[in-house]
Parts: structure tokens; sequence; C-alpha cells
């Protein structure tokens, strides 16, 4: 199972390496990670997805409040909170396959950022499953390159 954690951390030099050390020392693995300034210049928030059980989960955020330079941990649990992740990837797209490509881009909202006579560089951002959706679809044309933000989530607040 895959949990979302948001760690709110001080902006000190070496935080990243601290919790990341906790984590590898632990024998956790992060699918991914990402960290940010927040509106406050003296935080950052580190989106973290991590894979395993309750019992994991209890473990890392056990860990994570034993660490000085963390203020606040949040676990999302489904439907708390809105996550996004950016993509952007270079696809084949020739003059036989380029509208349909396009049309492909046009139905999930993806940007092309970049036009090669033989390749499209895209962008794409929203939740994983719309994400995995459309790159899916363009692995039928042939993906040549890809990368990946990782996670990014927020605190659904009424």
């Amino acid at each position: 199972m895959r949990h979302t954690i948001s760690v709110l951390v001080e902006n000190k030099f070496g935080v990243l390496a601290r919790i990341a050390g906790m984590f590898s020392g632990r024998g956790f693995n992060i699918d991914s990670l990402n960290v940010a300034p927040t509106n406050d210049p003296s935080a950052s928030r580190m989106t973290i997805v991590v894979r395993g059980d309750d019992t994991v989960l209890e473990q890392v955020t056990k860990q994570l409040n034993k660490l000085v330079d963390v203020i606040e941990i949040q676990d999302f649990r489904d439907g708390d909170y809105v996550d996004r992740e950016l993509v952007m990837l270079r696809v084949n797209a020739d003059s036989e396959n380029r509208s349909e490509v396009m049309q492909i881009c046009d139905i999930f909202r993806a940007k092309i950022v970049d036009v090669q006579p033989k390749r499209l560089a895209i962008e794409i951002t929203g939740n994983e499953s719309k994400i995995s959706k459309f790159l899916r679809l363009m692995e039928n044309f042939g993906i040549s390159d890809l990368t990946r933000t990782g996670k990014v989530a927020m605190a659904r607040v009424e």
C-alpha cells in the first residue's frame, strides 16, 4: 500500500539528508520525494510517498517525529487531500501519427512544449490515475524520454 506523508520541516542545511538517511537506515523505501519552500521562508514542505502497511507508516511517523528539524507531519488518507504530479515526456510523432498524439493531448489537457520533426515534448499534470492512463496511451507511439516530479499534495480544508 502507498502512503502519502506531508512533512513540514525547518528550512536548514542538511535536513533533507537527515530525513533521507533516516529512511535508508531503517530500510524504508521512498517511492517519490518532493521538497519545496512554503509561504514561510523558514520552513519547507516535503511530500513523501512510501510503500508499506500501516505498521511501516507508523514507524516512519515515529522516526520522523524524533528528528529535531521536523515541525509537523500529516498522513494523507484517501479523500483527505488533493494531489498532483508533473510529467514531461518525449514521444515519437511523425507526420503520420502527430495528429493522433495531439488529439490525445487535448483530451488529457496535456501541453505540447516542443515540436521536432520526429518527436514531440509533452507536459502533463494530474493525479496518479490520469498520468498512468495518459502514459499507457503514449506507449503506443514510443516514449523516448520521461521525467516525473513526484507527487505534491495539500490537505482538503472545509
